[in-house]
């Protein structure tokens, strides 16, 4: 080997080394990547997405998928540079600050914890936009969905509690219980009656200052909603979260619950976010979502109408969008898109 060789080999190697160090080590961004797509009128793992019980239910035709985002980096997971290049190539893909998702103190343990909630929150939002649309008996319950550990209501609430008053006075949504907290003053002892496992109690409360405004009662819990009804909706989907599944599960129950095959028969895919009002919601990951529908082979695309401005520059050929503001709408829409009659709303 010769003198000048040797340095010339070793700076290919240290160059190598430092091209692998580079693309390999993690970055602060989030690459948003097509996710698995899941057909609310299908099966997973051998069982119905969707079971309903206490109504007669019909046959379904076709599909009503709803659609995911795999996410590379974030809390716990950072992605490399390599996957932030590949993702910046791919038009299907977006590369996402990481600051912009999560705060910059989030674990990933809390991350999944919130994204299990919100599923949990959009199935039974879900469940009442579904069940009030048809006209069936149903009632929305609040329910404590966390309680602080160090908290005023350690000890005395625990998750999964109904909460029906506050000193005396019933309180039928989070806004009402809101509301009637917050005619209090910090320090104050407030009654508060709920339902645990059959059975009806009050406790008392002495409310603390918020962290954020030292005007503001808090107990420490968290809430989140439920419902009754004699017609029972099951909805089983592991390892999914967030809450953008909401306008999909919600067709999916009506389509089962109505002689009427809502897709017509056809491959439908859609997203949006669900309110026990029926109102739809702007989602994350359009992009993802549209270029999901596209390669599982739906044809229409049900999107929220607050996502339309950023969906429009990359929407895949020959997928039809069908914009929506609540399940009215979407319904509608969906009708005219699948019937082929009319012109249904779309994003312009």
């Amino acid at each position: 080997m010769s003198q000048r060789s040797t340095p010339q080999l070793l700076a290919a190697v240290l160059i190598a080394i430092g091209l692998f160090v580079g693309v390999t080590m993690p970055v602060q961004y989030v690459v948003l990547r097509p996710g698995p797509v899941f057909d609310v009128l299908g099966s997973t793992n051998g069982k119905p997405l969707i079971t309903i019980t206490g109504a007669p239910t019909f046959k379904t035709a076709g599909q009503l998928d709803l659609l995911t985002v795999s996410e590379v980096g974030g809390p716990g997971r950072r992605a490399t540079l390599s996957d932030v290049l590949r993702g910046a190539i791919d038009p299907a893909q977006s590369v996402v600050p990481t600051s912009l998702l999560y705060p910059p103190d989030a674990t990933a343990d809390q991350v999944q914890q919130e994204s299990t909630q919100e599923m949990s929150d959009s199935q039974d939002a879900a469940a009442v936009a579904a069940l009030r649309h048809l006209g069936l008996p149903v009632t929305i319950v609040v329910k404590v969905s966390d309680v602080s550990v160090d908290g005023p209501a350690a000890g005395k609430l625990k998750k999964g509690d109904v909460l029906r008053t506050v000193d005396g006075v019933p309180a039928g949504s989070a806004e009402a219980l809101h509301a009637a907290i917050a005619k209090h003053k910090p320090g104050d002892d407030i009654v508060i009656g709920y339902t645990r496992d059959g059975h009806d109690a009050t406790v008392t409360i002495t409310s603390v200052a918020a962290k954020d405004d030292p005007k503001r009662p808090m107990i420490g819990i968290s809430l989140s909603l439920g419902y009754t009804s004699p017609v029972k909706v099951s909805i089983q989907l592991d390892d999914v979260g967030g809450p953008s599944a909401g306008l999909m599960f919600t067709l999916g129950i009506i389509d089962k619950l109505t002689l009427v095959q809502e897709n017509g028969g056809l491959h439908v895919a859609g997203t949006g976010t669900m309110n026990d009002a029926g109102q739809v919601g702007a989602i994350g990951g359009i992009r993802q979502k549209m270029a999901a529908a596209k390669g599982d082979g739906a044809t229409i695309f049900l999107i929220p109408a607050d996502n339309c401005a950023e969906a429009l520059p990359a929407v895949p050929a020959g997928l039809q969008l069908v914009k929506v503001t609540s399940v009215d709408t979407a319904l509608a829409g969906l009708a005219i898109a699948v019937s082929g009659r009319g012109t249904a709303p779309t994003c312009n």
